[in-house]
């Protein structure tokens, strides 16, 4: 056998074995995982952590020597007068030596809004991955709904023939055909709204995930729940990254009015320069002058203390307890709005579970009572109308099924979110996640250089790779 003969053979293998295996559906932590990896969102709000944990850089800088050089040059030449130039170059050094605890409470306060940030992210992916939730079950109700009316369509669209047999032959009028006619045409505009909400659906999902839907599989088994509401309040109060994040900003504003008051205290500093000066004077016959050089070594120490700022000071301290009675108004709503949260998805859980048992019942009723009105319009009892009615109503059951099923998955993963358990971690969605630590633990020192600034460049390069 030649070899393009075997090339040949090997590829109709290749896709006869592509045709044979079944297409992967799309689960719903993949859907997840597509929209952790995708959102734009999140990737802006890990920018602003970085900037946060730069904060926290910026106060540890205070307390470092700040290192300053200044060059001059100069040219003078009064009236009747020798011209003189002069050039200098001084290096200069300050530090602060001691602020009475100015500094170090600006550095905890960085550090605790470094803290909420975190909090913040962690509340945006929670977003994103339940927005993602949101997607796929609607794009799985709203593929069902077509189906149901599709079908509709079809048991309809057999009726409407029906009817039409039997005007022909005289057992019903003309009225009981239009009346099937009207019931198919509502159908269909039902369909086409049906397949309307697909395509939204559909687009919210790329919205979220980034991709289309392909076939999605069947949801997972629901999530286990804690043993009563008040158990799940509880659990949200712990960890719901709201709560956390107003508990942080709270500390920082009780820090903020340490700093305002902080704002009084004397600071001590240091300096060291170091100055070189050269200079030429020059004649009023042109002749060249004598070249001059100075150098010069100082070093210092101040001790300052703002004795009044024309009331300055005061407002910013009274500023700093407004914002603290703000960061604790806050708090406590933010506590009101979880415990609110969980109790509208628990409650929403046990309507669904209610409204499933209910309609199956409706479902089984409607079934019967579809398939006794269609047997006595065989025989005359019933007119085109009853059968269509019973129709619908066994349709409308069925629609509402599909509605609360999906309602019920969707408030089990509502009530996660409710508790702050709606997490790549909590889910266990098998992902490398993104690690807030590994920037702060690069920056906080404030690096600048050497290996230092080179695990830091290591550490951008593997944000980017996230």
């Amino acid at each position: 056998m030649g070899l393009s003969a075997l090339r040949r053979l090997s590829a109709a293998a290749v896709l006869s074995l592509a045709t044979a295996l079944p297409v992967m559906a799309e689960s719903l932590a993949d859907t997840m995982v597509a929209a952790y990896r995708h959102s734009a969102l999140v990737e802006q709000s890990r920018a602003v952590l970085r900037a946060a944990d730069e904060d926290v850089a910026t106060a540890v800088a205070a307390l470092r020597p700040v290192l300053q050089w200044a060059a001059s040059h100069s040219v003078s030449k009064p009236e009747d007068s020798s011209s003189s130039r002069s050039s200098s170059l001084s290096l200069g050094m300050e530090m602060t030596l001691y602020d009475w605890g100015r500094s170090q409470i600006a550095i905890d306060a960085a550090k605790e809004q470094v803290l909420a940030t975190r909090q913040a992210l962690v509340g945006v992916e929670q977003d994103i991955i339940l927005a993602a939730t949101i997607s796929f079950f609607d794009v799985r109700s709203a593929l069902e709904q077509v189906a149901l009316m599709e079908n509709s369509v079809r048991v309809i669209g057999q009726e409407r023939q029906a009817a039409r047999d039997r005007f022909e032959v005289g057992e019903i009028t003309v009225t009981d055909v239009a009346q099937a006619d009207a019931q198919l045409a509502a159908s269909r505009a039902q369909l086409v709204a049906a397949q309307g909400d697909l395509e939204i659906a559909r687009e919210n999902y790329m919205a979220a995930t980034g991709r289309q839907p392909g076939t999605l599989a069947a949801p997972p088994p629901l999530p286990t729940l804690p043993a009563n509401v008040d158990a799940a309040r509880a659990v949200a109060q712990r960890n719901h990254p709201s709560v956390l994040q107003a508990q942080r900003s709270a500390a920082a504003a009780e820090l903020g009015i340490a700093a305002a008051r902080a704002e009084r205290n004397p600071t001590l500093s240091g300096s060291v320069a170091a100055q070189v000066q050269r200079g030429l004077t020059q004649g009023l016959g042109g002749g060249l002058g004598e070249y001059r050089t100075q150098r010069g070594l100082s070093a210092g120490v101040n001790l300052s203390q703002t004795l009044y700022a024309g009331g300055r000071l005061s407002a910013s301290l009274r500023k700093a307890m407004a914002n603290r009675d703000q960061a604790r108004a806050t708090l406590l709503n933010v506590s009101r709005q979880v415990s609110q949260e969980v109790g509208t998805a628990w409650a929403n859980i046990n309507v669904a579970r209610a409204q499933i048992s209910a309609i199956d019942e409706q479902i089984s009723a409607a079934q019967q009572a579809y398939d006794g009105v269609r047997e006595e319009a065989t025989l005359g009892a019933r007119t085109t109308l009853d059968v269509l009615d019973a129709e619908q109503a066994l349709l409308e059951a069925r629609a509402d099924k599909i509605t609360a099923e999906a309602n019920l998955q969707l408030a089990h993963y509502q009530l996660l979110a409710a508790m702050g358990l709606l997490t790549v971690e909590h889910l266990n969605l098998g992902i490398p996640t993104y690690d807030p630590s590994q920037y702060y633990n690069a920056v906080r020192n404030a690096p600048a250089s050497s290996r230092q600034g080179e695990s830091l460049d290591r550490v951008l390069r593997a944000i980017g790779r996230d």
